[in-house]
C-alpha cells in the first residue's frame, strides 16, 4: 500500500514535512524501528526518539503505531490506520502527547490546529508527487491535542 509506505519512510520526513529538520532510523528489528527525529520552529528545537511498529498485514488493515521513548515528551503516542476505499485509501491518524515543558506544551496547543493542517497538506503533497493526484477530495483533519 503506497500511503502506508509513505508514512513508514521516516528517514525521508525532512524532505517534505514542515519543522522536521532531521530523521534517521537508529535500529531496525523486523517490523520495529527506533527512529530519531529533530524538529524545530521559532526558538524551539528538540530531538526525540520513538519506537515505530510497522504492521502492513494487521487484521484491521495496515497500521503504524509509535511511542515516544526519549526526548521532550512526557507522553507521545500515535496511531496510523489505512483502510481501502473505492476512491483510494482512508487514513485515520490519532496523536496524543504531553511535553515535559509547560511553555512548550502551551505554545504547541495554541498552534496545534495549524500544525496538523500543514502536516496533512505536506503528506498529501508528497503522495501526489510520488503517486499522482488522488481520485477523491482529501478529508479534513480531525486530530486533537490531549
Amino acid at each position: 500500500m503506497q500511503l502506508f509506505d509513505l508514512v513508514a519512510d521516516v528517514a525521508r520526513y525532512p524532505e517534505f514535512l514542515p519543522w522536521c529538520h532531521a530523521a534517521r532510523v537508529r535500529q531496525r528489528d523486523g517490523a520495529v524501528e527506533i527512529a530519531e527525529l529533530a524538529i524545530g520552529f521559532g526558538p524551539f528545537h528538540e530531538k526525540f526518539v520513538s519506537r515505530v511498529e510497522l504492521m502492513p498485514d494487521h487484521l484491521g488493515g495496515p497500521r503504524i503505531d509509535t511511542t515516544g521513548i526519549e526526548g521532550p515528551f512526557r507522553r507521545l503516542i500515535s496511531h496510523w490506520t489505512f483502510q481501502p476505499d473505492p476512491h483510494g485509501t482512508m487514513i485515520d491518524f490519532e496523536l496524543e502527547f504531553d511535553f515535559r515543558s509547560m511553555l512548550l506544551q502551551q505554545t504547541v496547543r495554541l498552534l496545534f490546529a495549524e500544525a496538523v493542517r500543514r502536516m496533512v497538506s505536506a503528506f498529501e503533497a508528497r503522495a501526489t508527487q510520488l503517486y499522482g493526484k488522488p481520485s477523491a477530495r482529501p478529508a479534513t483533519p480531525a486530530s486533537q491535542a490531549r
